[in-house]
């Protein structure tokens, strides 16, 4: 079946969102490179999230992420030699072990936070406040209320 509008064929769109999420990833982590973050990679911002300020364990992570147990237990070891997350006991449960995002891990999420305004502010500036706000608006019209899903990591890897 030929496309609607050959100049447009649809493979061309998540094509294109999937460049711009990387053009802003890889923005930030520059960026946070810069701040004194070189060792956070894009997996670690998921992780960071799904852990919460509160903590979980490596079960609960894996859920959240859609991965194993083991996979999640993985990062989280490079995240705690990294010094962005801390193991503890968890208080209601002695055979449990709670990881905990550490004050460098607050950081880097709060940094985080500040360069993704800025690099919204940078696209304002190349396309201009109504479109951003429209492109915004469109993605919001067609993508799930539940859009934010930390579990990435596994849909990727299947």
């Amino acid at each position: 079946m030929a496309t609607a509008d050959p100049g447009r064929p649809g493979f061309l769109l998540p094509l294109l969102l999937l460049a711009g999420f990387r053009a802003l990833i890889d923005d930030l982590h520059e960026e946070l490179a810069r701040q004194g973050h070189p060792d956070l990679r894009p997996l670690h911002g998921f992780v960071l999230q799904a852990v919460g300020p509160e903590g979980t364990t490596a079960s609960e992570l894996g859920q959240r992420l859609g991965v194993s147990k083991q996979a999640a237990g993985k990062t989280v070891d490079r995240l705690v030699a990294l010094g962005y997350l801390d193991r503890a006991d968890d208080p209601r449960d002695a055979r449990r072990k709670v990881v905990r995002p550490t004050p460098r891990g607050l950081d880097g999420l709060r940094r985080s936070a500040a360069i993704f305004d800025q690099l919204r502010q940078r696209w304002v500036g190349e396309l201009g406040a109504d479109r951003v706000a429209a492109l915004e608006d469109d993605l919001r019209a067609v993508t799930p209320a539940d859009f934010f899903r930390l579990d990435v990591p596994g849909w990727f890897g299947g």
